[in-house]
This record gives C-alpha cells, sequence and structure tokens, in this order.
C-alpha cells in the first residue's frame, strides 16, 4: 500500500497549497526582516503552517484515513477565512507602512490572496 500521494505536489491542488505556503513565507520574512508588529509576522507564520498542515494531510493521505470530518469543506472554510485574515493585515500593512519591509510584506498578502480565492473555487468546483 502506498502511503503518500506522489502525484498531489504536481497537481492544481498542490500546486495551489505550495504557493500559498511560499506567498505566507515570503510575507513572514518581510515582516521579521522590517520588524513589523507582531500580529503580521503571528498571521503570517498561522497561516504558513495551516496551509502545511492541509499539505501534508492530502501528501499522505490521511483525508481518507481520517474520515470523521469532511476535509475539502474543511479546506475551503480554511481558505475564505484565511482570506479574509490576510486581506485585513494586507490592507492595514500598505496603509500603514511603516517601513518598506511591511509594505512589501501587505502587497506580498494581497498578492498572494488571488491563489487563495483560485484554491476555494478549484475545491468548490470539485465537490
Amino acid at each position: 500500500m502506498e502511503a503518500v500521494d506522489t502525484a498531489f505536489p504536481r497537481s492544481a491542488r498542490g500546486a495551489l497549497k505550495i504557493a500559498r505556503l511560499v506567498v505566507a513565507v515570503v510575507a513572514f520574512v518581510c515582516f521579521v526582516a522590517s520588524r513589523s508588529h507582531e500580529a503580521y509576522t503571528a498571521l503570517a507564520v498561522m497561516e504558513a503552517l495551516i496551509t502545511l498542515l492541509f499539505f501534508l494531510l492530502y501528501l499522505l493521505k490521511l483525508d481518507k484515513k481520517l474520515t470523521w470530518l469532511f476535509w475539502p469543506l474543511a479546506d475551503i472554510f480554511n481558505s475564505v477565512v484565511a482570506a479574509l485574515f490576510l486581506l485585513i493585515v494586507g490592507l492595514f500593512a500598505v496603509i500603514i507602512k511603516t517601513n518598506h519591509g511591511t509594505l512589501a510584506g501587505g502587497l506580498d498578502i494581497l498578492d498572494g490572496r488571488r491563489e487563495r480565492s483560485l484554491s476555494t473555487a478549484l475545491f468548490a468546483y470539485r465537490m
């Protein structure tokens, strides 16, 4: 029995998860390097960790073993909530723009909303 779904990282869902992870890590690096407010950094870390957990869930096929929760719906809910939180934080970072790193992190978050919107639409379409 194969425990790892090797095709998942090359699928559209896997590529979107990787893109979301990269956007969150880049935003985290921008916020840390610019010594921005801790809330910006914490939200970027939280988004990266949750995205990594969902990526590992699908990569290791745990969604098939843990059937007590409908994982695609949980993933859509996570994408919507994360998009709203990151929209608010991105707007605050761009509006306040205490320095260039905070502005870059905010713009990166706002640019990354496209991946979250596409991810939500893809999951809703596949359900």
